[in-house]
């Protein structure tokens, strides 16, 4: 659950850059405050339907498979990805205020954006993905210390409780352990 809420965090974050980005360098395509809504539906559409558009497509495609060369191979799985891209992209658009302008500016150009984009999330998300988990289990190590030390502080520990506490640290009962003794 953890890795899962960071993952989509941290892909919310980069999908806000990439739409701002969008945004500000092609032509047609106005973002503005709007990156904030149309990230929440990117982010959603990518971890929901791309792994879903790409199994659908994929099988599709392989049903052909022994008829391609290597290169026609990567070809495919190319147009493949763009046409998911091309989704997810139409997708924000509709769902979202993102307002475009012209077929090529508006439409077949950001998909190529997003690519690009998701192949360096890609790089970038693994090693974001354990840096983060290493502060959150710090951060969180670091309050299980600070609970578990402050009741300790505040109460004095009684016969029963110390003797309890003995029982835990070597699993014996005080009869058990007075048996072992003996032996």
């Amino acid at each position: 659950m953890k890795a899962w809420l960071i993952r989509a965090l941290s892909l919310y974050v980069f999908n806000v850059v990439v739409l701002l980005l969008i945004g500000l360098f092609m032509r047609g395509v106005a973002v503005g405050w709007n990156a904030l809504w149309a990230s929440v539906i990117l982010t959603l559409a990518t971890l929901a339907l791309k792994p879903l558009l790409l199994k659908v497509f994929r099988s599709a495609a392989s049903k052909s498979a022994s008829r391609r060369s290597k290169l026609g191979e990567k070809g495919i799985q190319y147009l493949l990805v763009f046409a998911v891209a091309l989704i997810i992209w139409v997708l924000t658009v509709i769902f979202s205020g993102v307002s475009i302008g012209g077929w090529f500016w508006g439409y077949l150009l950001p998909p190529v954006f997003l690519l690009i984009a998701w192949v360096i999330y890609d790089l970038v998300d693994d090693r974001m993905e354990a840096k983060t988990g290493q502060i959150i289990g710090s951060v969180s190590s670091r309050m299980k210390r600070t609970d578990a030390a402050a009741p300790a502080s505040s109460t004095t520990p009684s016969p029963e409780s110390k003797i309890g506490s003995t029982e835990l640290a070597d699993e014996l009962t005080p009869e058990q352990r007075r048996m072992l003794d003996e032996l």
